[in-house]
């Protein structure tokens, strides 16, 4: 690794960051709303973003810094058990097709800003909304910190904060910077800002993945050698090589698996979609994704190739910074570096916006001040903003990056478990509340305790995400285990419930708001002052 600073990586680099930097500021005059007072205008970008910059800002949320650096170095790492990402992607995109337009008719009829909002008007339960808010802020928390690791990983790479020795102060400077532009254009531009500069984002790591793909494997002699190279470092390691290992291969199917059921139920993936302007864009996005899984394929291949050009780090997250250090010119590393520090800041602002529209909207509003004015919950979600993004940058400079990864690990593990309440309730009214509230709590108490008890060579607890299945006796992912879990206590809960006639909620939706769309009659396109923070 480089002892030095490489200053012309840098230099492209800060560039890259100044020119996005302004672009976050301008985002708040960009189709500014008559009213910007409301959580709808701030939020949601007022619902307004077509089939084109939808697709941008999916992107932006859903492959992140930490997806360009930990997917190869996983590669890197343990070989094509890292390679559960790229089925996992690929498997979302019928489920989605199936349900996002669903939502998204229904909260747009109904003013519904996040997930708890449609649980709460679904089934006339505040305590079912409140459990999905405060498991999809717990989940999201982890997910920020990651982030702000993968531009750590970079400034690591190009030299910047010093070594270990340094002062704290001078060595996280870099960061504190980073840290500190994100909120101010998060703070005043809202959803619009990660939006704007999504389209750099993205353009960015494209250009940065066709080059790669093509002038390091040139480098390095060919595809044949750089398979060959990792080969028979797995090998050598007894590591599964190129095909998992069979005792992993239930790990991989069931991690792919919960995964993709996982990956839409995370807030910032639901308020990308709610901005969108139309049902139709959202049934466009669900096709055109996929070209993203095209990308995170080529981009997995990258860690093959890092074991090919001889990287050598103790961190494996630093492994493709380091790779992109080795291989390219300097001007390209910068371009490289800034393409996945971009990477960072557009998923953590999405990240910090959703997380604040749940506590606003699902914990103030439904518990401490249910008369709070528009104006009234767009303030506290900028402040609470404030405060998650704050929250992630202590996580990441107090703890071990190891404890960070899998904190987003247990992350996933918990957003899984309101699958059934928000899909479920898409689709039937069958379920009851009560039993779809047992059901969460059995999956989260079951996952976060197995979770516990998974060791690693760093860790003692929260180890892993992985562990035996029981009954089954084969290693498994506990996400899956545990939402298998709440998902037959919902059932046999349920069934128990209406057999003794258990009191229903007030479902304030009906069967024609899930298919309705923007031009319908009836459905809100702009919603009034009066209603803009109301949950009826």
């Amino acid at each position: 690794m480089n002892d030095g600073v490489n200053g012309v990586a840098l230099t492209v680099f800060i560039l890259f960051f100044l020119a996005v930097t302004v672009m976050g500021f301008l985002a708040a005059r960009w189709r500014k709303a008559d009213n910007e007072h409301s959580l709808d205008e701030w939020g949601l970008g007022g619902r307004s973003f077509g089939t084109w910059i939808t697709w941008f800002l999916l992107g932006g949320d859903l492959y992140t810094a930490y997806t360009f650096v930990a997917v190869p170095a996983a590669i890197y790492a343990a070989g094509a058990a890292g390679f559960f990402a790229v089925p996992y992607t690929i498997l979302v995109y019928p489920l989605i097709f199936t349900f996002l337009p669903r939502l998204w008719s229904v909260s747009h009829k109904h003013g519904y800003v996040t997930t708890s909002d449609f649980v709460r008007g679904r089934f006339g339960s505040k305590g079912l909304s409140l459990a999905v808010a405060v498991t999809g802020i717990l989940a999201t928390m982890p997910y920020i910190a990651l982030q702000l690791v993968g531009i750590q990983a970079v400034l690591d790479v190009m030299g910047i904060g010093g070594g270990e020795n340094t002062n704290w102060f001078v060595k996280d400077l870099p960061l504190l910077i980073a840290f500190g532009v994100l909120a101010a254009y998060t703070y005043s531009s809202g959803l619009r800002a990660p939006a704007m500069i999504a389209f750099v984002k993205d353009t960015l790591i494209y250009i940065v993945i066709a080059v790669a793909i093509i002038y390091i494997p040139i480098k390095l002699g060919g595809f044949d050698d750089v398979f060959h190279a990792a080969s028979q470092k797995y090998t050598a390691a007894k590591a599964g090589g190129l095909v998992p290992l069979e005792a992993g291969q239930w790990t991989y199917a069931t991690l792919a698996l919960g995964s993709a059921l996982a990956l839409f139920m995370y807030p910032h993936s639901i308020t990308a979609t709610l901005s969108s302007r139309s049902r139709e864009v959202i049934r466009r996005n669900t096709t055109i994704l996929p070209l993203y899984s095209l990308m995170l394929g080529l981009l997995a291949l990258l860690g093959f190739m890092a074991i090919a050009a001889g990287v050598k780090v103790t961190n494996p997250q630093l492994a493709i910074p380091q790779l992109f250090e080795d291989m390219f010119p300097d001007w390209f590393a910068g371009v490289a570096f800034a393409a996945i520090g971009i990477g960072a800041l557009v998923p953590a602002a999405i990240m910090s916006i959703a997380a604040a529209n749940l506590f606003t909207r699902n914990i103030y509003k439904d518990f401490i001040k249910p008369d709070a004015t528009p104006a009234q919950e767009t303030k506290v979600s900028k402040l609470v903003s404030l405060l998650v993004k704050v929250g992630a940058l202590v996580f990441v400079l107090t703890m071990d990056k190891t404890v960070a990864i899998n904190f987003q690990l247990l992350g996933g593990i918990w957003i899984l478990q309101t699958f059934p309440a928000l899909v479920g309730g898409l689709f039937t009214r069958w379920f009851h509340r009560w039993a779809l509230l047992a059901g969460w709590a059995v999956g989260m108490v079951y996952g976060t305790f197995a979770a516990y008890g998974v060791a690693s060579p760093t860790q003692k607890h929260f180890g892993g995400s992985a562990k035996e299945i029981p009954g089954i006796g084969e290693i498994g992912y506990i996400g899956l285990t545990a939402f298998v879990l709440n998902l037959v206590v919902t059932v046999v809960l349920t069934f128990v419930l209406r057999a003794l006639k258990a009191p229903d909620g007030v479902d304030e939706t009906r069967p024609e708001d899930y298919t309705a769309d923007a031009g319908d009659p009836g459905v809100q396109t702009e919603l009034p002052p009066a209603t803009a923070g109301s949950s009826h």
